[in-house]
């Protein structure tokens, strides 16, 4: 398959493939699922709450009864819920692939987790970074894939992530910015180490344009939009999309046989269309921020990546 045939309608056969999705049980990362599932893979559907994971599990399930498909709870703001769901999630072996999904878009009121990071940069970023590094090896051992998820935001708004958990200078839109702008610098940064240390994974970067939930369809418990939030979706239809068509990219991003690692993936018309290549934002390519983000990181988690294991284990 090539690139100007890619169908997002029509998936490759994934059987036998397994996948992994953080933040699955709502959004980019639900759609992303049930597009993958329908095509035949056994998905790891991961959340924060019990009951939201059944539901969105029940609701793939009715689109596609045959799915192949495990629920498993994973905080990604939570580094003990990151160690334990990795454990669990090596333990059901092969991984075919790990789509780092789950992000905070609207800061709460808390600005900080119960270990003392900036909530938005812990959930989007470091919950991320821990998880990729404990799953290098099924990852390694399957040759699989990783694919961070950035914004297109990064492009519109220059909030570079030097003071990644916001000691000054703190909003809620500019952590959810340099947050995304870390995300790809990671990504590509991952990318270059995993090269450099010959380990067989492909770290990509893809994002959903402008997604909205008012212009995707009503799943109970999953996309409930209000009547409001529909009319003004509506509004900017020229320039929006459903969350449907923004998880196109993802997935081609995660199962694409073309792609290849350090790409990115978007829409074509950058805030809605078909999955196509895309170039991250200039300030997030820099090797210089993400390798120090990668130790910002390393210091965070205390998870340092094992490129030799992971490498041996391809073997």
């Amino acid at each position: 398959m090539t690139r100007a045939d890619w169908d997002p309608r029509n998936l490759p056969d994934l059987s036998g493939r397994t996948y992994l999705v953080t933040g699955a049980t709502r959004g980019l990362g639900f759609f992303a699922c049930e597009q993958i599932a329908a095509a035949g893979a056994y998905v790891l559907l991961t959340g924060r709450s019990p009951h939201k994971l059944q539901t969105a599990k029940e609701a793939v399930k009715r689109t596609n009864p045959d799915a192949s498909i495990e629920t498993l709870l994973l905080d990604t703001s939570n580094l003990g819920s990151v160690r334990a769901a990795a454990a669990t999630a090596r333990a059901r072996g092969r991984l075919d692939g790990l789509l780092l999904n789950a992000g905070i878009v609207h800061p709460p009121k808390t600005r900080e987790t119960a270990g003392g990071h900036e909530l938005v940069f812990a959930t989007n970023v470091l919950g991320h970074f821990a998880l990729a590094g404990e799953m290098l090896k099924p990852l390694a051992a399957a040759r699989g894939r990783m694919v961070w998820v950035g914004s297109m935001s990064t492009s519109l708004w220059n909030h570079v992530p030097t003071d990644p958990e916001l000691v000054e200078g703190y909003s809620p839109w500019r952590a959810y910015v340099q947050s995304k702008a870390a995300t790809t610098a990671l990504g590509l940064e991952a990318d270059r180490r995993l090269r450099a240390h010959s380990v067989p994974v492909e770290s990509l970067i893809a994002h959903p344009g402008y997604s909205t939930s008012g212009r995707t369809r009503g799943i109970r418990g999953v996309n409930e939009p209000s009547r409001l939030s529909r009319f003004v979706d509506n509004l900017q239809a020229p320039i929006t999309q459903s969350k449907e068509q923004g998880a196109w990219s993802l997935v081609r991003a995660l199962v694409d046989p073309t792609a290849e690692g350090g790409t990115m993936y978007g829409p074509t018309l950058v805030a809605r269309g078909l999955p196509r290549p895309a170039t991250p934002s200039r300030r997030s390519r820099g090797a210089d921020l993400g390798a120090d983000l990668w130790q910002h990181c390393e210091t965070a988690t205390h998870v340092r990546w094992p490129f030799d294991r992971a490498r041996r284990a391809a073997s």
